[in-house]
């Protein structure tokens, strides 16, 4: 009983770390910038070696995902004459989380009788054994800023970090999901 908790817990564990559909998101924006205005933009390459960080295909499937959230709301990728201009930011992290479970085994005993009469007295004993579990995981972090082409002025920035998942096939899923999340924080609704 004492294993099946134990591998019940760490299962649940393994679950949450390999299932990275889960993104906190955060934005901000210019309040003064009119997004409606913004009709076309452009990609101005991955910043401060980000693209180092990421193989071709993730690269390809960020670009992707966002490129489809951008299309829904009405915006045309351009090469040049763009009236926004994105530029992407990726951090890959190493990280360990580490997890303790204590098994706790109670030990049967007697206390002392308190009141009239004659009481009985004992003592009882019990042990624990806590056990460690390190996980290694790679938390990533996505910085996507939006410039006014015009006067290169910052006017939207979003951040999506989470678990980065080591299947590829996972990836294909949860990075849409993810960027989508993200640009639910965008001010302008899809069409």
């Amino acid at each position: 009983m004492k294993n099946q908790i134990k591998n019940l817990m760490l299962g649940a564990l393994l679950m949450l770390f390999s299932v990275s559909g889960f993104a906190q998101v955060k934005s901000d924006y210019d309040k003064n910038a009119d997004f409606t205005g913004y009709k076309t933009y452009s990609f101005e390459g991955w910043q401060k070696d980000s693209d180092k960080q990421l193989n071709d295909f993730d690269k390809k499937r960020i670009l992707d995902a966002l490129k489809s959230e951008f299309d829904a709301r009405g915006m045309t990728l351009v090469t040049s004459g763009a009236d926004a201009a994105i530029a992407l930011y990726v951090v890959l992290d190493k990280k360990t989380s580490t997890t303790a479970y204590t098994d706790f085994m109670g030990g049967l005993g007697y206390g002392p009788r308190m009141g009239w009469g004659m009481g009985v007295g004992g003592m009882g004993m019990g042990s624990a054994t806590t056990t460690y579990s390190d996980n290694d995981y790679t938390e990533g972090t996505l910085v996507v800023d939006m410039y006014d082409a015009s006067g290169k002025k910052l006017i939207w920035q979003g951040t999506s970090t989470s678990v980065v998942n080591e299947k590829p096939e996972k990836r294909d899923k949860t990075i849409p999901k993810q960027i989508g999340k993200l640009m639910k924080q965008f001010p302008v609704d899809k069409q």
